[in-house]
């Protein structure tokens, strides 16, 4: 009797619901294919080429003949390769790491209560990101120009310093793309570290002021540590901009450059469009793959350094 029972009641359909599970996922994932669709065409297969293209000898438009590393034998070898590898450590470490710790310092007055109108400074600081890379590069192009009425020129010679030649200096060249790198990410860095710093709660300065702290032993032992997730994103995103450096260079010494200014992605970009040896600049673009795996893992490590020997409430 039960088990007739059992057969007269209607039975839930488990395989139409399996279907419409399996109709949702598949419907997901269509929306979300469009991303994916372009990444593979115009960012993972480019790179998977690139690393295809450094072992075989190309001009763009011939037959592609496989050299193996000969590619890497003739970047390693030349002079220039290295004068481009020097240029934009140097480059990179002037114009980044005075940005960090200025806006780490801005950062902190903006989320003083002594400072009126906020807002207004937030966007004054921010502006330069929102800048043209281009407009930038043609303006401080003006600045740092050659001649001796040049405007940076012009104040040099108050204090009897004679004019320097900006675009054919070996430091004025990277004074004045460091200046550049400086100026247009110094706002980015500041509201970033700002962001964090308004997550800081008030009560630790305020009893650091009770415990007779300074204001630097706020910012080293309450600000910096606490910052220290926000240190590590702008140091790694800092340090793959200025190993990338390319439009700053490019323009302020115009098209291929020259060995004062010279960054890694120049050097590249002169083998591939100027010269087309397409396999050395592939080769070039994965030493520049693994310069910066190197520099960030270093900059990572010390930044770790930096925030564990900072201890909230060390002295």
């Amino acid at each position: 009797m039960s088990l007739e029972l059992e057969k007269s009641v209607p039975q839930t359909p488990k395989k139409r619901t399996f279907s419409q599970k399996k109709k949702n996922i598949v419907s997901g994932y269509l929306f979300i294919s469009p991303f994916y669709l372009l990444f593979l065409i115009f960012g993972l297969f480019p790179i998977g080429f690139s690393f295809y293209l450094a072992f075989f000898s190309w001009n763009g438009l011939g037959a592609m003949d496989f050299v193996g590393l000969n590619n890497f034998v003739i970047i390693f070898n030349d002079p220039l390769f290295w004068k481009s590898v020097y240029n934009t450590i140097v480059i990179g470490v002037m114009g980044t790491a005075p940005q960090l710790i200025v806006g780490i310092l801005l950062a902190f007055a903006l989320n003083s209560v002594l400072i009126k109108s906020k807002s207004l400074f937030r966007v004054a600081i921010f502006l330069p990101y929102v800048t043209s890379i281009v407009a930038v590069a043609i303006v401080f192009s003006v600045l740092f120009s050659n001649q001796e009425f040049g405007l940076v020129n012009s104040i040099l010679s108050i204090f009897g310093i004679e004019p320097i030649t900006w675009t054919r200096s070996e430091w004025g060249t990277k004074v004045a793309i460091s200046a550049m790198v400086f100026w247009r990410w110094l706002g980015y860095n500041t509201i970033i570290y700002l962001a964090g710093m308004q997550a800081i709660p008030n009560d630790l300065y305020e009893a650091s002021k009770i415990d007779g702290a300074t204001l630097r032993q706020q910012i080293w032992h309450i600000t910096i540590p606490l910052l220290k997730p926000f240190i590590l994103f702008t140091v790694f995103t800092s340090t793959i901009g200025a190993l990338q450096l390319f439009a700053e260079p490019h323009i302020f010494q115009g098209r291929g450059g020259r060995p004062e200014g010279i960054t890694v992605v120049v050097y590249l970009y002169r083998e591939a469009f100027d010269s087309n040896f397409f396999g050395t600049a592939s080769a070039t673009a994965i030493a520049l793959f693994f310069l910066i795996i190197i520099i960030s893992a270093l900059n990572m490590y010390f930044t770790n350094r930096l925030g564990n020997s900072s201890k909230v409430g060390s002295k």
